[in-house]
């Protein structure tokens, strides 16, 4: 049984969600988001993302890692942030030495859903079909857990 961790990056929520894969059977572990504080320096945002991510792993001690791929957002601004936040994304588990794997937001979202261009709410409810026991409060914590599931499927497989 391997226990997966996906990450979906966010500076402002970095959703979380932990499954269990054992061949095609996939279990709900936990799930939840990471907030940072708006009102703080960027480096102490970035240090509330690695803090909060770092629990989760030393808790629950995934075997890997599954972190989405950003997409570039309208203002470079705010696409140079959310690099950031990822790069705290991928550092976690990296440091924490597990195998981690990016996948592009089309793929989870095929490999979830069937289409790559589904709505968080069609996510949402594909998650909750797949790991009827998950009990994502957040889209952000959903999304993740769509990370862990499209890891899970394609896991061993060459890119």
């Amino acid at each position: 049984m391997t226990r997966i961790i996906g990450i979906d990056p966010g500076l402002r929520n970095t959703g979380w969600g932990i499954i269990e894969a054992e061949g095609s059977r996939l279990a709900f572990v936990a799930c939840g988001t990471v907030h940072s504080d708006d009102k703080l320096t960027l480096p102490d945002r970035l240090r509330q993302l690695y803090e909060g991510l770092a629990e989760i792993v030393h808790t629950h001690r995934p075997d890997e890692a599954a972190v989405e791929e950003t997409f570039v957002n309208s203002g470079a601004q705010s696409t140079l942030k959310l690099g950031q936040a990822r790069g705290i994304a991928l550092l976690v588990p990296a440091m924490a030495g597990l195998p981690t794997h990016e996948y592009a937001t089309n793929l989870v979202k095929k490999t979830v859903t069937g289409t790559g261009h589904a709505e968080k709410a069609q996510i949402g409810m594909m998650v909750k079909v797949l790991l009827p026991k998950a009990n994502a409060k957040s889209a952000d914590a959903a999304d993740a857990l769509a990370v862990a599931i499209c890891h899970a499927q394609h896991r061993g497989r060459p890119k």
